[in-house]
């Protein structure tokens, strides 16, 4: 069943799966309930996971797609970190692994962060990963290496504040 998706560029996790009428459904561990597993959701799931047990950020701050408006738009995030204040320190936006990571997916995380203000954004394919922190003050991108521990992206939003 599984091996319709791709291996992707995060650790390899253990999975909640069961199959339904047919269809594939993963267990989020942060709605904590079954999802139907679709490219995109691979790739949530995956980041999702690797966030919570590469990088530390504790599970409960984690908040998975959720709506806001921007412009009198509805949109959704795909995963928002927030620190114990419950402010956002990490947006990701997720595709799935057959979409190309380019300057118009990157345009669509900017312009969530406009109404988030979020300090680090994360854009996956599963495949490709990109992080950069917001530079406020210079309205500015800087690109980042690796995506931050969570201590690290805690710290950072305090800076800012």
């Amino acid at each position: 069943m599984i091996q319709q998706f791709p291996q992707l560029n995060f650790p390899v996790s253990n999975f909640k799966l069961k199959e339904e009428n047919g269809k594939l459904f993963i267990f989020d561990v942060s709605r904590k309930k079954y999802i139907q597993l679709t490219p995109e959701e691979w790739v949530r799931q995956n980041c999702l996971h690797y966030l919570r047990d590469v990088k530390k950020y504790p599970i409960s701050l984690l908040s998975v797609e959720r709506g806001f408006k921007v412009n009198n738009k509805n949109l959704r995030y795909d995963i928002v970190a927030y620190n114990k204040q419950a402010k956002p320190i990490l947006l990701v936006e997720c595709k799935a692994p057959d979409v190309k990571i380019d300057q118009s997916t990157f345009d669509q995380i900017a312009a969530y962060n406009l109404e988030l203000d979020v300090p680090y954004l994360l854009l996956t394919n599963g495949i490709q990963h990109y992080c950069c922190v917001a530079d406020f003050n210079l309205k500015k991108y800087h690109f980042l290496k690796e995506v931050p521990i969570f201590m690290t992206a805690n710290n950072q939003n305090k800076r800012k504040s």
